[in-house]
């Protein structure tokens, strides 16, 4: 999968509001009510990614998640990225 152009990544983001760039990544933080429920957010974030075999780094900070993605293979931000990121924002 090839890069995204910046004019590409600007579009793509403007869909994502919840997204923000961050070099070659892309990242979302999301506060859950407690440790219980940003665990059981991550295991749903890991069932898409494990789907999408696209892995996002997870920062869990008790109840803060904080995930970035970037396709490292190609040493950027790719379709799969803001593909993940969709799916990752549709969850509840």
């Amino acid at each position: 999968m090839g890069l995204l152009s910046e004019d590409d990544i600007g579009t793509e983001l403007a869909s994502l509001p919840d997204w923000a760039r961050a070099g070659d990544s892309i990242t979302c933080t999301v506060t859950r009510a407690d440790f219980k429920a940003a665990m059981l957010y991550v295991g749903a974030v890991a069932y898409l990614a494990e789907q999408a075999n696209h892995h996002p780094d997870v920062l869990i900070q008790w109840n803060k998640v904080t995930l970035t993605l970037s396709t490292h293979s190609a040493g950027g931000l790719t379709g799969a990225d803001f593909a993940l990121a969709r799916q990752v924002s549709s969850l509840p």
